[in-house]
């Protein structure tokens, strides 16, 4: 374990700085004060929408302050420590100092990240969508493993997962997969994961054992908050139903529960199976209709589609952001940024993303930067 210098303590100390910065520390207490003398008012729960959405906006300035706070506190412990340690040699404080930079470091890349989502979307939920593109059979497989990759990160972070699509494919892997993600900045966390995501790899279905490349496309959606309106004609919408072919027992694959929703005039295509009312798959297909459609207006009216989704582009080679490569050698790299491990395992069977997340938005924040000095 490498010990503590001052070199780092002062490189934490700038870091914590600056992210108060960000978060604007003051005005965020001020913020706290604000809001709790407004929810205290009388008559301040007559309305329910209202009040939810300031006790939101209390609990994430809370949230911030105590989170700076804690910071500014373990970074003056790691000090203390690391001071009373030199002076002594005392093996004990200099292993608590390296501990408590350790979890300041973890604290301070979580608090940037907050800095870092400045829309409300961000800090919600995500819907996201994993569908197979070029591979056939292997992409179908490729799916899959994106799918539980996606799981267990979320298991990691505490999230809560609600599965709305996951058809088991003929053969082996799935169709596709589209699931809900609930829990704190989820969304903004997860639109790094946006785009192409291309697998290397000996194939499994192969007797020759040839090498195949395979991809999988995933797309993340915001979950939108019920003041965000979007109206939609029903004569534009086409709904189907048919028996499920997931799980869920016999109850949902012997009854016309699973939904799939075509709005017309853009061909979007929704479908959801997973609960056991039709009533309910046709609740979460709407939502997440509603939640596509929102992005295309938006893009159309800022006229940023590139920035917002990303240009439209093939499933296929050529157009991935982060590269699986299990054979000949073993290595995870993301194009974007030239983050890469060679431990494959713990990305795809443990669903350790951060290192490439957390990369993608420091990234992306420093494009910004430089096309606000370019403009």
């Amino acid at each position: 374990m490498a010990e503590v210098t001052t070199e780092e303590l002062d490189q934490l100390q700038k870091r914590l700085h600056q992210v108060e910065g960000y978060l604007h520390l003051d005005q965020r207490r001020v913020d706290v004060k604000v809001l709790e003398e407004a929810s205290a008012a009388p008559g301040f729960w007559d309305d329910a929408e209202h009040a939810s959405k300031v006790m939101e906006q209390l609990t994430r300035a809370k949230e911030d302050v105590a989170g700076l706070e804690s910071a500014r506190s373990r970074l003056d412990d790691a000090k203390t420590a690391f001071e009373l340690g030199s002076e002594t040699g005392d093996a004990d404080l200099l292993a608590e100092a390296r501990s408590l930079c350790d979890k300041l470091s973890t604290d301070l890349t979580e608090l940037e990240l907050s800095s870092w989502f400045v829309d409300d979307l961000d800090h919600g939920d995500a819907i996201v969508t994993i569908t197979p593109g070029q591979g056939g059979l292997e992409a179908q497989d490729w799916c899959s493993m994106l799918f539980r990759m996606y799981l267990r990160y979320c298991d990691r972070r505490g999230w809560k997962v609600t599965v709305n699509d996951a058809p088991a494919a003929e053969v082996i892997g799935i169709d596709r997969a589209t699931f809900t993600v609930s829990g704190k900045n989820a969304y903004g966390m997860l639109r790094a994961e946006q785009g192409v995501h291309r697998l290397v790899r000996i194939s499994p279905t192969d007797a020759k054992k040839r090498r195949q490349t395979t991809f999988a496309g995933v797309e993340v959606l915001p979950v939108l908050p019920d003041d965000i309106e979007v109206q939609i004609d029903p004569s534009d919408l086409r709904i189907d139903v048919y028996h499920s072919s997931g799980p869920g027992g016999q109850g949902v694959n012997t009854t016309d529960s699973a939904v799939r929703i075509t709005h017309l005039p853009t061909g979007i295509v929704v479908t959801c199976q997973n609960e056991r009312s039709q009533l309910q798959n046709k609740a979460i297909a709407m939502q997440i209709l509603k939640s596509r459609l929102y992005e295309l207006e938006k893009a159309r009216r800022d006229a940023e589609l590139d920035e917002l989704r990303g240009p439209k582009r093939e499933i296929s080679f050529g157009n991935q952001i982060r590269n699986y490569v299990l054979y000949p050698f073993q290595l995870v790299k993301d194009t974007r940024t030239g983050v890469e491990t060679s431990n494959v395992n713990a990305v795809l069977e443990d669903g350790d993303l951060d290192p490439f997340i957390i990369a993608y938005h420091r990234w992306a924040v420093g494009q910004k930067d430089q096309q606000g000095q370019q403009g």
